[in-house]
């Protein structure tokens, strides 16, 4: 299966995100002359690749491939080191049901 990237929104994910063409091939796991021909258009990268793009970037792999034109990534990452607080509220709230989830966030949104 062929991925059409779209290159135009690759480029602009990758300078919102700060990262150099040689930071994003390194936090990709690619070589940087493999990651240039994703952003020139002379490679296709696997799905797999693409995937690891897009989180890399804080995108989705639908925005990237002109699926949808909502910039939201598919995953939020969050470091336990870097943000102690959140990730113990997202330890605790990760066997909640749905309407309890709804509770939770409906009361977040008074805040």
């Amino acid at each position: 299966m062929d991925i059409q990237l779209n290159l135009k929104r690759l480029t602009e994910c990758r300078e919102k995100a700060g990262l150099s063409k040689r930071e994003a091939a390194k936090r990709i796991n690619v070589s940087q002359p493999a990651y240039v021909r994703y952003e020139n258009g002379t490679r296709i990268p696997s799905i797999q690749v693409v995937t690891a793009i897009a989180n890399v970037l804080n995108t989705s792999v639908a925005y990237l491939t002109d699926q949808t034109d909502l910039n939201t990534p598919d995953f939020i990452l969050i470091d336990k080191d870097a943000s102690p607080m959140l990730f113990s509220l997202v330890e605790a709230c990760k066997d909640y049901d749905e309407d309890k989830l709804k509770q939770l966030k409906q009361y977040i949104d008074t805040l």
